[in-house]
């Protein structure tokens, strides 16, 4: 009788391990599941703002293009673009070495018209004479520096 209560006792124990093991390889597995299905709707995200011609054709929305004189400054058309958020994809033109291509999503034609009269409107507006020379700022803060230590030359002098 003691040895039958042993054997079922052993019988249960063993049986009970390789339940709670099942259970843990199926719960693992779930959960490696969950977390790739999440990896991949986390890369599903379209990009914003600038991108290579290869994402932004990929995306199937139809594709237009402007071009862009080289010598103008890229970079404060791409302010403009984020403001208005405007997905877009930069590229040289071929055989023309001073010529941007501006490729946009067709559904942006009008956001990307709006950035670009507020491009064009911000450089009219802004001529040479209106903005202050770095030079000029220079000596005007090397002036105030050379005044703040003369007056702690001064301060330390008296004491």
């Amino acid at each position: 009788m003691q040895e039958e209560i042993e054997n079922k006792t052993v019988t249960l124990i063993v049986n009970s391990s390789k339940f709670s093991g099942r259970v843990l390889r199926a719960s693992i597995s779930k959960f490696l599941a969950f977390t790739k299905n999440m990896i991949h709707e986390s890369k599903a995200v379209k990009p914003k703002g600038r991108q290579s011609v290869k994402k932004l054709v990929a995306q199937n929305q139809g594709v237009t293009s402007m071009e862009f004189e080289k010598d103008e400054d890229i970079r404060s058309f791409e302010r403009f673009a984020r403001k208005y958020g405007v997905d877009y994809a930069v590229k040289r033109a071929d055989g023309e070495k001073d010529k941007l291509l501006i490729f946009f999503k067709a559904r942006d034609a009008d956001a990307i018209t709006a950035a670009m009269e507020d491009y064009t409107n911000h450089w009219k507006n802004k001529s040479r004479e209106d903005r202050p020379s770095v030079r000029k700022l220079l000596a005007q803060f090397r002036s105030m520096m050379e005044k703040d230590l003369d007056r702690a030359k001064k301060r330390d002098l008296s004491r």
